[in-house]
């Protein structure tokens, strides 16, 4: 199968990449590197280094004429999204209708969209919550992911593009960037090991759902194959609170550092889970590592990189 991963130099969808080229597909990856690294992307799949929002890229992508487009490029960071919404929707509204116009023209089999299980949702009335859950997202990226839903929902039926969204829980694991509000694991394991004191922001008691990126690789590969239509949920339907995270992360690390709290971020979901029953039936996926061994598997990764 011939497949092209947006944001194939980022964290998730390297490993992407990685699982997809395992298993024979020729994967082109389309990143403009400004947060994905180099250092993340298999040598056997070809990038294309351009901006999904321009010309460019629909033109690469009519040549290339893939049968999958995975969509994990994105504009990633809640903060910049309410500083900058403009930029926000250039990159995650119109930068992904290009790339479905330009599969549209040129014979797309199948789209596989990364959107996020916390951001969709906003605060949430049940725990954990189901896909039929009020979407009320409360930032500007948020409002883009759900615009991506529907955008693919308007492909399916006026064009018979069968789509499978993706609502990611809280994804962790090795290649996460300890820059910015989203990867709050990488971002303790950077402190920690480089004898900084991390920050907790608040009481450290709100929750999400946090899912290793091995088990969400697991579901780009069964979404390959799956005929089901619309948006499923990717969690592990457990809610752990900021503390817990720092404690096991000190513990695998076998820190002592102590933790600050900070100011609590205005505005901040205070509790975020999603059931991921759906992905069960329609997709035959679960999450399978524990958080404990996940978290474990993360710390060894970054103490090896960061000694290198």
């Amino acid at each position: 199968m011939k497949i092209v991963v947006t944001g194939g130099a980022g964290f998730i969808g390297s490993h992407i990449v990685d699982a997809y080229l395992e298993r024979g597909h020729e994967v082109h990856v389309f990143d403009d590197l400004s947060t994905g690294q180099t250092a993340n992307l298999n040598p056997k799949a070809k990038l294309h280094q351009v901006d999904i929002a321009e010309r460019g890229a629909a033109t690469t992508l009519e040549q290339i004429k893939p049968e999958v487009l995975c969509h994990h490029a994105a504009q990633m960071d809640v903060r910049r999204s309410v500083a900058d919404p403009t930029f926000d929707a250039r990159v995650n509204i119109l930068g992904f209708v290009n790339l479905l116009e330009a599969g549209k023209n040129s014979g797309l089999k199948k789209v596989i969209f990364a959107s996020s299980g916390g951001a969709v949702y906003g605060e949430q009335e049940t725990f954990p919550a189901a896909e039929d859950h009020v979407t009320r997202p409360a930032s500007p990226y948020g409002v883009s992911k759900r615009a991506g839903e529907l955008y693919l929902s308007y492909y399916h039926q006026a064009f018979a593009l069968p789509y499978t969204a993706l609502r990611y829980a809280n994804v962790y694991g090795p290649r996460q960037s300890a820059q910015g509000e989203a990867g709050v694991v990488a971002i303790f394991l950077s402190a920690l090991l480089q004898g900084k004191t991390p920050i907790i922001n608040g009481d450290g008691r709100q929750t999400r759902d946090y899912v290793y990126v091995d088990d969400v690789v697991a579901a780009n590969i069964a979404a390959l194959q799956a005929d089901f239509v619309g948006e499923i949920n990717i969690g592990t339907g457990v809610e752990t609170d900021v503390l817990e995270i720092f404690r096991n992360l000190r513990e695998a690390l076998g820190s002592t550092t102590g933790a600050q709290h900070g100011p609590a971020k205005p505005g901040e979901q205070r509790r975020s889970c999603i059931d991921a029953r759906r992905a069960a039936e329609v997709l035959g996926w679960g999450a399978k590592i524990p958080l404990s061994e996940g978290l474990r598997r993360t710390a060894h990764w970054y103490r090896n990189s960061l000694s290198q």
